[in-house]
């Protein structure tokens, strides 16, 4: 096999921008390895750098889009001991960031060429071993949107069984968090605008639900159905347009995970709301995407993959993500 397709676009050019063309398999240099990418997942971050929202997060010219794959080692270069031919794997989001605070790089899928392909040449050290437990387009799901719920719930203020957190909306996020939440003895409240998708979080062991279209004063309604008490954590994926409301619920002591990227205004820029810390989630190190899998492997978490495109589509799961008609994660398809 010499050749492969691959998506490549042009940061600004926005979706219609992301094409799939034919391109060389490249090889495994010293200290690399060669993977058989087979599925990848989407994440709002992906339109965002498509669309050039925000500036300087793509490669300049072009850039080989999305951060999240799954993939199989198929050859190793020179001087590399941690994986193997055959091993399933996982590229971390930032390639290099391997324990610690985050240091300035480049992250997959913008400024680093990313995961819509089916072979890439990464450093064997930025890759972790996948669980069997899971399959490919399940654990496709954990290097951005998995780890960040990770983080958002064991980083800044470790979640204990029996508290509660809160959880906006049904995407890749705060569907990992609850799923997360309920393996660690913990409960959940979680908002949507649609009964349907709450039926479905219920079913993945949701314990509050609320509409907030149906309930515009949905905060009250978390708070009675709680019965007057508050959560812990907030897994804040709007945005300041509603982070005051979220923080009005959170119990003393409680804290207010950003996540940041998800809404159309960020609140990183606050340290504290209503007198609770405000946690800067950037994703995570390589020693944290570890930790998280091998809880997935403990709890057999099972993440949720809803719809699922050909390479040869992803324009078409660019849209389907930016429609917000989708539970979970928006799956593509490498083989």
């Amino acid at each position: 096999m010499t050749k492969m397709l691959a998506a490549v676009a042009v940061g600004g050019a926005g979706i219609a921008g992301v094409k799939v063309q034919e391109v060389d398999v490249p090889e495994a240099g010293p200290c690399e390895a060669l993977v058989r990418l087979k599925a990848a997942t989407l994440n709002f971050r992906d339109i965002i750098i498509a669309k050039g929202m925000m500036a300087g997060l793509a490669k300049d010219p072009d850039y080989v889009p999305l951060s999240c794959a799954t993939g199989e080692v198929i050859a190793v270069g020179d001087g590399v001991t941690r994986v193997k031919p055959g091993d399933r794997v996982n590229p971390i989001f930032a390639l290099g960031w391997l324990t610690g605070p985050q240091p300035t790089m480049d992250m997959l899928g913008g400024r680093a060429d990313g995961v819509a392909r089916q072979y890439a040449a990464f450093p064997a050290e930025s890759l972790c071993l996948v669980p069997d437990s899971m399959g490919d387009l399940e654990a496709a799901t954990m290097t951005c949107a998995g780890l960040t719920a990770w983080n958002a719930l064991f980083q800044h203020r470790p979640l204990k069984p029996g508290e509660w957190i809160l959880c906006q909306g049904t995407g890749g996020v705060s569907l990992a968090a609850l799923q997360f939440a309920k393996a660690a003895g913990a409960h959940v409240a979680i908002t949507s605008s649609s009964d349907a998708k709450l039926a479905r979080a219920r079913a993945l062991g949701a314990d509050v639900t609320v509409n907030y279209r149906t309930h515009p004063d949905w905060a009250a309604v978390v708070r009675s159905e709680l019965g007057g008490r508050g959560v812990d954590i907030v897994v804040d994926v709007v945005g300041a347009s509603q982070i005051e409301t979220a923080a009005s619920l959170l119990n003393p002591g409680g804290v207010i995970s950003a996540i940041g990227m998800l809404g159309s205004e960020f609140s990183w820029s606050q340290a504290e709301v209503s007198g609770h810390p405000v946690a800067r989630i950037t994703v995570g190190n390589r020693a944290e995407h570890e930790a998280m899998l091998a809880f997935c492997a403990t709890h057999a978490i099972r993440p949720i993959v809803d719809v699922v495109y050909d390479l040869r589509r992803i324009q078409d799961a660019h849209r389907h993500l930016e429609s917000g008609q989708f539970f979970g994660k928006v799956g593509i398809n490498l083989l």
